[in-house]
């Protein structure tokens, strides 16, 4: 099993997951979180008074697949969170060794 987090954009994750529903993937996780990459923020003007930004919104997607799912998802969120501007995001993916169901107790790839 692979988990795959992707850092996009606010704006794309509608697109996110329509792009995910298409090949299938039914489980993810979402969170509202704040931060920085290589453009380290942007500078905003209020009220006349010049001021820098260092943490952006940006949304977090969680998802766990099989490993023959793998390639496709981290495409599938690739494609639908591309602008081809600084800041669209980036994708991690590290290897799960288990994983169970609460409710039935039932592990490894069944219980995703």
């Amino acid at each position: 099993m692979i988990k795959i987090e992707a850092i996009i954009r606010p704006g794309k994750l509608d697109d996110v997951k329509d792009a995910l529903d298409g090949i299938g993937v039914k489980g993810i996780t979402v969170l509202n979180v704040l931060g920085a990459g290589k453009q380290r923020g942007r500078t905003q003007y209020y009220r006349g008074q010049e001021y820098v930004v260092n943490l952006l919104d940006k949304t977090k997607i969680e998802t766990v697949v099989s490993d023959e799912d793998a390639e496709a998802t981290i495409e599938a969120i690739r494609n639908a969170a591309f602008t081809g501007e600084i800041g669209d995001g980036k994708i991690f993916i590290s290897k799960v060794d288990d994983a169970v169901r609460i409710r039935t107790g039932e592990r490894g790839g069944v219980a995703v």
